[in-house]
Order: C-alpha cells, then sequence, then structure tokens
C-alpha cells in the first residue's frame, strides 16, 4: 500500500518472536501503511532488528516497552498513542508468523464497511495444530458466548482482529486486568457488553514448529489458571448485567438505544 491509511492501522505486540519476527513485518508491510510494533520488553535482541528495519522504512513504527508487561498492556500501549494521532481502528495480529498478512487489506475493509463493529478472525486449523490447544479454546468459546448471551463471537482466543479504539480504550482503562494472555478472550466480552457487534471472517492459522522457527509462549498450567480466574470473574459480571442483556436480544430490531 502506498500512502498510509488515516484511520486504521496494523498493531503488532511482541514479545521474544526471535529473528522470524522480520519476516511477519515485512508481511503486514507488504499489505498495509503503517504498520506498529510494540516491543514488549524483548530480550532476543529482536527491538533492535526491528528498529534497524524502521530506520529505512517511514511506514513502520517500533515502539519499545522497557520490561515485559503482557500482550494486553502492549497492546493499550499500542492503543493509547493510535488515539493521540486520530486513529480510530487497530487490526492486531501475532509476531510470530501465526496469523495471514495477506488477510490484512480484507479485514481492514470489513471494518471500514462497519466501523462501529469488531471483525473477529475465525481460526482455521491446519492439520499441524495441536489437537489440545485446538479442543481446549472451545471451553474458553463455550463460556464467552454464555457470557454475552451468544452475541456471534465465533472465536475468542484468535488475535487476528480489527478492533474500535475508541471502546477498546475506555474499557482497558476501566479495569486493570486484560493485560496478559487474558487479552483477548475478555476483551470480546466487554466490548460486548459495551454493545460493540462482533462481525467474524475465516482465517488460517499455522502453528510453526520449532525448525521453521515458531516460537510458543504458551504454558498450559499458568495460562489455564488464568483463564479461569477471568472467565470466575467474567460469569460475576455476566449475572449483574443480565437483565440488561436479555432485553438486547428480545427487544424488537431497530428499537433504539
Amino acid at each position: 500500500m502506498t500512502h498510509p491509511d488515516r484511520t486504521h492501522l496494523v498493531l503488532i505486540p511482541s514479545y521474544n518472536p526471535g529473528p522470524g519476527v522480520q519476516a511477519t513485518v515485512r508481511a503486514a508491510r507488504a499489505q498495509w501503511t503503517p504498520v506498529w510494533v510494540v516491543v514488549d520488553g524483548s530480550t532476543d535482541g529482536s527491538a533492535e532488528l526491528l528498529q534497524t528495519m524502521a530506520a529505512s522504512d517511514p511506514g513502520l513504527k517500533v515502539m519499545v516497552q522497557p520490561v515485559n508487561q503482557g500482550k494486553g498492556a502492549a497492546v493499550l500501549a499500542g492503543i493509547e498513542a493510535a488515539a493521540a494521532q486520530g486513529y480510530t481502528h487497530v487490526l492486531t495480529m501475532d509476531s510470530d508468523g501465526q496469523h495471514p498478512a495477506e488477510l490484512i487489506p480484507r479485514f481492514m475493509q470489513v471494518s471500514k464497511d462497519d466501523p462501529a463493529a469488531m471483525v473477529l478472525g475465525r481460526p482455521v486449523f491446519g492439520p499441524e495444530a495441536p489437537a489440545l490447544r485446538v479442543n481446549g479454546r472451545k471451553v474458553s468459546n463455550g463460556w464467552a458466548n454464555l457470557e454475552t448471551m451468544w452475541m456471534g463471537i465465533g472465536d475468542s482466543l484468535y488475535g487476528f482482529r480489527v478492533y474500535p479504539v475508541g471502546p477498546l480504550r475506555a474499557i482497558m482503562r476501566r479495569h486493570r486486568f486484560m493485560r496478559r494472555f487474558d487479552f483477548d478472550p475478555e476483551a470480546v466480552v466487554r466490548l460486548c457488553w459495551a454493545g460493540v457487534r462482533p462481525v467474524n471472517v475465516d482465517a488460517p492459522v499455522r502453528y510453526l514448529s520449532a525448525e521453521e522457527g515458531g516460537v510458543s509462549h504458551f504454558r498450559y498450567l499458568r495460562d489455564n489458571t488464568l483463564l479461569t480466574w477471568m472467565h470466575t470473574r467474567l460469569f460475576l459480571g455476566f449475572l449483574l448485567r443480565l437483565p440488561l442483556l436479555v432485553w438486547r436480544r428480545i427487544r424488537p430490531t431497530g428499537a433504539s438505544t
């Protein structure tokens, strides 16, 4: 894309992705301008690699957080900076090469056609996807759909998605959670509660082997404990909001808010 977009940008939170991050960023830059990377306290030398790339590419911005604070914290830093420069939407994608950069223009166009919505990637898994990860996410998806009265969250964990900056920023400022691995599912649930509709678009996801440069920071016990605590507090919030959610579901189409 030759000219920078003035409303939508690509935001890539990054923590110790290894040298493969360069290919991820190049692929994103081939599809969109601007691309911002928030380096979340990486210690693998990737910050320096990205800063070297940005020095010769005005469409790439690299923000470096001094210590690791988590994916959600990196996204918040990015959307705060984006809002300050007048951007209204960000497409988030992982830095490890799992997400399909070639679909960035499609997701951005869906968002531009329906700017009040959030555009959620619905993952299409290849045969290399670990069965434990594929089946395990069904639990989180079930809880997320219950907590939103089935507003239409296709997948609660897939981080390739377009957020409206204003609502997400307001929610994250009000809540001290959503800063680590719990960011993706909690963000979509709370945005649904705020009245932001999900629009689902199929997108492939790749699980790269170590030989292909794949890096995973998922820790089964730690991160599933975090998700369990997250869904516990979200379910309590759901119970408090239940009358409002039920009313939204049964009100006549076109009723004013």
